[in-house]
């Protein structure tokens, strides 16, 4: 790790390099805090350091300043900022220093008995990075925030205006609970939309105040693991959050989701491990969680994301797009173990994609079987937009080129909706194993067998291993099917290279180049056309079948 002292001679060189040009010096400090040998009347110099983060929340920050934390030692309590604006040459910093006796790298901010272990309040310009972060239960000790919810690390607004370039690296946020040990939630918690009680999250982007906009904003490199809800949360209104990144993560042993976006307007979700969503290790979870939903969300890449062992008695998907969002791209994403299932795209969602994906024994769950309340699915198309709402949708969507394992002790479950306008299967290769059955959407109450069907739905040039995988009860068939076993290596495995096929006649330029569906001006605005497979290899000529190119 770079030394911290590095931060304040760098500033030093900027200054001097702005005054020989006759720039105006702003002024900037590194403050310092150690509780190890920090006292609460110093200046918070390196030889005087703040003894706590009370001393810090009371500053009048300025761009350039930087807030370093002395690395190996652990410091109580909750940093809190409000209206504090760096400019995009000299953002403020949080950080760590490493003292001159210590080799660890980071600091430690213990929030236990407070909301929030970082606070970020109509924040601009701000960079937090190395640092650890828990909150493990102990009431509430700063009682003017009585939301019941305790982040790792929240921003937000509350009042009008335009806030962000913000950006979280290498943190890492671990035991993140509302609740004591030992709480233990009621049994129906788990059935509500998204939780009721009080919770602990990782991160959490908050904007829901009118007429403030929430932009350019970042999460990479970050650790999150153990807390009682989502890991990284973005919760909007009328899409005025904006312009997100989130990156190279790591989310484990999540109570809730993974990832969640809520109207969000523009987002690149790339290189993060998800594993575990869903998790019921410890009583005060939620229990239920897909690695990654969207919902009222616009322009979303989702891509080169590992999303694994989701569970829950709903929903817990690897990917999941809920109701109305438009132009959002699943690809080259690797999905193994999810207990919901592979593809779930819900109402009133247009113009969405799962292309060039693995998918690996997804869908297992059985409704009914362990308190489970939907059933596990491969395909799911649903005009769900909402309880008592009328349902519409989703609009055309586009599927194809993935590659679809299921070992033949599961069941695979498919299900589209008869409000289904708009539809494209093609060029999978759906190797599935076992039985294959057409179930009721768990969220439609229509019957299953009723004569109404989804509309304008291109089925074709799929590979399937043992004859058409589509339900006959589904009303809809493949026109050209391929028959054939792709010949994986070493099929079960997680781990994306044992799914390229050896049957090389079999999947060789035998795909179709993707056109637009009937009557859809638009496809998918960021084109139908790939230009690399799942691992990168050029596509050359014609397509091959599913995620890999041989």
């Amino acid at each position: 790790m770079k030394n911290k002292f590095l931060v304040g001679i760098g500033i030093i060189l900027f200054y001097s390099g702005l005054a020989a040009f006759g720039g105006t010096v702003p002024t900037a400090r590194n403050y310092y805090v150690n509780p190890l040998i920090g006292k609460s009347m110093n200046a918070g110099t390196l030889e005087e350091p703040f003894l706590n983060l009370e001393h810090v929340s009371r500053l009048q920050l300025n761009p350039g300043d930087s807030i370093l934390l002395a690395a190996g030692t652990v410091i109580n309590g909750s940093l809190i900022l409000k209206n504090v604006n760096g400019t995009a040459e000299l953002p403020v910093v949080i950080s760590s220093y490493q003292g001159q006796k210590n080799t660890e790298s980071h600091a430690t901010i213990d929030a236990k008995g407070y909301s929030n272990g970082i606070l970020l309040e109509n924040c601009s310009h701000v960079r937090i990075e190395e640092l650890n972060v828990t909150a493990d239960g102990g009431g509430l000790s700063d009682v003017s925030d009585k939301t019941g919810m305790r982040c790792g690390v929240l921003v937000k607004t509350s009042e009008q205006g335009t806030f962000g370039n913000i950006i979280l690296n290498r943190l890492s946020i671990e035991n993140v609970f509302f609740e004591e040990e030992g709480f233990q939630r009621g049994a129906k918690e788990v059935h509500s939309a998204n939780g009721t009680e009080h919770y602990g999250w990782g991160i959490r982007f908050i904007n829901e105040t009118a007429d403030a906009i929430l932009k350019n904003l970042t999460v990479e490199d970050c650790d999150i693991r153990n807390v009682s809800h989502t890991g990284i949360k973005f919760t909007g209104q009328k899409e005025n959050i904006q312009n997100v990144t989130v990156s190279g993560n790591k989310i484990m042993e999540t109570g809730g989701p993974g990832l969640q976006f809520s109207n969000v307007l523009g987002g690149k979700v790339s290189h993060n491990w998800v594993s575990h969503s869903g998790n019921t290790s410890d009583s005060r979870k939620w229990g239920r969680g897909s690695g990654l939903w969207t919902w009222g969300c616009t322009d979303f890449v989702i891509e080169h994301n590992q999303f694994l062992h989701a569970n829950g008695p709903g929903d817990s998907a690897g990917c999941h797009i809920d109701f109305n969002c438009r132009d959002i791209i699943v690809q080259y994403n690797f999905s193994a173990n999810n207990a919901g299932g592979f593809i779930e795209i819900l109402g009133n969602n247009h113009n969405c994609a799962y292309r060039y994906n693995i998918s690996v024994n997804d869908g297992f769950r059985i409704k009914g079987e362990n308190g489970a309340f939907q059933e596990g699915k491969i395909l799911w198309t649903s005009g769900f937009v909402g309880k008592d709402n009328e349902k519409n949708g989703p609009f055309n969507s586009y599927i194809y080129n993935n590659t679809i394992y299921v070992k033949e002790e599961n069941r695979s479950c498919f299900s589209i909706s008869p409000t289904t306008s708009g539809l494209l299967i093609a060029n999978n290769i759906f190797h599935i194993l076992g039985e294959t059955v057409n179930v009721s959407g768990d969220q439609d109450s229509r019957a299953i067998n009723e004569n109404q069907t989804a509309k304008n739905v291109v089925l074709k040039n799929n590979l399937y291993t043992h004859g058409n995988v589509f339900p006959a009860s589904l009303l809809i068939r493949d026109n050209n099917p391929i028959i054939g076993d792709p010949e994986f290596e070493n099929a079960g495995v997680i781990d994306a290279r044992d799914y390229i096929p050896r049957n090389v006649d079999l999947i060789r330029d035998k795909g179709l180049h993707i056109e637009k569906l009937p009557g859809d001006p638009i496809g998918l605005r960021i084109g139908l056309d790939v230009r690399s497979d799942y691992f990168g290899n050029p596509v050359k000529r014609q397509p091959d079948m599913g995620a890999i190119e041989l």
